[in-house]
């Protein structure tokens, strides 16, 4: 639901938290969850063609562009506007933590629909046909499963297990 972003956004950035550079982590450098990379790309095509990425400007990652990117890049990507209360905010975060298309294509694949990874009308409509605290269940269950088989699971399932545990939570109280 388009009102859920503020609520959303707050809640991922308790999960994100700051600054990061653990090197185990194949997403490399991060603050507030965004990676360098990411960064990078988002400043060249939105402020700055020319946009060096260094230690510091990550760092330094001023709150609006956190703000946009997560909504342009995760929010927009997942039809977030469009997604029942609580469901939003299930496959937003894992939308973040894995990627806008794993997240979709996990939800189109319990819904049985077409996993092309991109929420539209058909998608929509299977949503609508569910009980979003079914689906917010679902994504739970799905979303462990996929943390459980990743190689870097002994480095960092704790905090993946917790992040998805208080995530439903949180859906649950959204969808209510």
């Amino acid at each position: 639901m388009k009102q859920n972003f503020a609520q959303c956004l707050r809640w991922l950035l308790h999960h994100e938290g700051g600054f990061v550079d653990h090197p185990d982590d194949p997403g490399g450098m991060t603050n507030k969850g965004i990676t360098a990379k990411t960064y990078q790309r988002w400043l060249s095509e939105t402020i700055d063609e020319d946009a060096v990425v260094t230690e510091e400007t990550l760092r330094n990652i001023p709150d609006n562009h956190v703000s946009q990117i997560y909504r342009q890049e995760y929010w927009v990507k997942v039809s977030g506007d469009n997604l029942p209360g609580g469901l939003d905010w299930s496959i937003f975060d894992w939308a973040v933590n894995s990627g806008p298309g794993r997240s979709a294509r996990a939800i189109q694949r319990i819904l049985k629909v077409k996993a092309d990874g991109d929420i539209g009308p058909k998608t929509l409509a299977a949503i609508r046909e569910h009980d979003a605290a079914s689906l917010i269940d679902d994504m739970y269950f799905r979303r462990q499963a996929f943390y459980e088989r990743l190689k870097t699971f002994p480095t960092f399932g704790a905090g993946w297990t917790r992040r998805n545990d208080e995530t439903r939570e949180q859906a649950h109280q959204l969808a209510q």
